[in-house]
């Protein structure tokens, strides 16, 4: 199903373990490692509105130059936070699905189930051992 994408980095636990959830469900997703391949300013924007969060809240702190860069500080322009996540692509938060049913930032991993055009599906293991029962829940 091609109309699946995923914004991955494969360092990432969460990242691996929602794309295993959406395999998982039968579905071979585009995979984007948007540290290779950043979206550009309008795809992020657009990702951004389609899921109804602000700006600020797909920005990665952990690990990132959030602290070096002082984008802790409220004087930064939604444009400008753009411009930082595209100039540093590890400051956006992954991984962002989408799906026919909606984006979704997927943290925690099975965020993703309320987004996949499945149906219900059997338990999934996550790499932690934790296990995942999807409770067939779907956005409309």
């Amino acid at each position: 199903m091609s109309d699946v994408r995923i914004f991955h980095n494969p360092d990432c636990g969460t990242s691996r373990n929602t794309l295993a959830l959406i395999r998982h469900a039968g579905i071979e997703p585009t995979v984007i490692e948007y540290l290779k391949t950043p979206p550009t300013k309008n795809e992020l924007g657009t990702l951004i509105a389609a899921m109804s969060i602000p700006v600020r809240a797909l920005l990665r702190e952990k690990g990132t130059p959030f602290d070096r860069l002082g984008l802790a500080s409220d004087h930064w322009t939604d444009d400008q936070l753009l411009d930082f996540m595209l100039a540093h692509p590890i400051l956006i938060n992954r991984p962002v699905v989408v799906t026919l049913l909606g984006v979704k930032l997927c943290r925690p991993s099975e965020a993703v189930l309320e987004i996949l055009p499945v149906p219900k599906l059997e338990p999934f293991t996550k790499e932690d051992g934790e296990v995942v029962i999807d409770d067939g829940r779907r956005r409309a």
